[in-house]
């Protein structure tokens, strides 16, 4: 083996989807300064280079809602990490649209499950191959606390998130004895830059209301924590699921507001 090839075996590696802002973005700073060789995938490619400049990682522009760039994104892994991945942080996905069942746009529906959903699986299902070989690996799938309970205004968000943590639930049972970890984080209010801001349709009032009045939501560096705390644990340690809140949620329907 050569120094490069040790060096490499050495060195954990990482896939990370929606890695262009929030959440995503602050799980590429975190896991480079935990020492990983980081691939982060997503579709805007100036944030990603900005990215790339400020961490070191590796980049990919994609979207992972189609079949092509997810063969691509497995052929950079292959040629990246030499099909060794150490592991997949499933963080892309989002909200649109805050109507009701009855009002809700099919076409936000069906944005919503082939962001949250079919681009998890996608990704899963293309990558499990390099989880599997060397070390073992793991998948970790950013969920929501909205994949435990329902609410108005929320039924395609939730719905997807369901099927999301489902999945991650069904995938654990059906790789039991393989050496892949498979990893929930549900995280209840973060503030990000984009999340409500693309759930509001960019109606920026709109989209900061959500926070009005709350002490301290949790911001993507808390849940990036999470992250790297889960993938860190000692190889027989399996953190099923991490849920996430800020002290102010108590719960989904309970957020404590201070008033001016």
């Amino acid at each position: 083996m050569s120094q490069d090839d040790t060096a490499r075996a050495a060195t954990p590696t990482a896939v990370v989807t929606g890695a262009s802002s929030g959440i995503g973005a602050a799980t590429v700073r975190r896991l480079r300064a935990e020492g990983y060789d980081v691939l982060a995938v997503a579709r805007r490619a100036d944030r990603l280079d900005a990215l790339a400049a400020e961490t070191g990682c590796t980049t990919l522009t994609a979207d992972l809602t189609d079949q092509t760039d997810v063969d691509r994104l497995r052929g950079a892994v292959e040629e990246r990490f030499g099909g060794d991945l150490t592991a997949l942080v499933n963080n892309a996905g989002g909200a649109f649209g805050t109507d009701t069942v009855e009002t809700g746009r099919v076409e936000d529906w069906q944005r919503m499950f082939d962001v949250n959903v079919l681009a998890t699986l996608r990704v899963t299902q293309a990558l499990l191959p390099s989880l599997r070989s060397g070390r073992g690996g793991d998948v970790l799938v950013m969920s929501s606390t909205a994949a435990r309970i329902a609410y108005e205004g929320g039924g395609g968000y939730t719905a997807a998130k369901h099927a999301e943590s489902v999945m991650a639930e069904t995938l654990r049972l059906e790789l039991a004895g393989d050496p892949v970890r498979v990893l929930e984080v549900a995280p209840g209010m973060v503030k990000t830059e984009e999340f409500s801001l693309n759930r509001t349709g960019g109606d920026a009032a709109r989209a900061e209301a959500v926070y009005v009045g709350v002490r301290e939501p949790l911001v993507a560096e808390d849940v990036a924590d999470c992250v790297a705390w889960m993938l860190t644990r000692p190889r027989h340690v399996n953190v099923d699921l991490l849920v996430v809140r800020p002290l102010a949620q108590a719960a989904q329907h309970k957020v404590v507001r201070e008033r001016d």
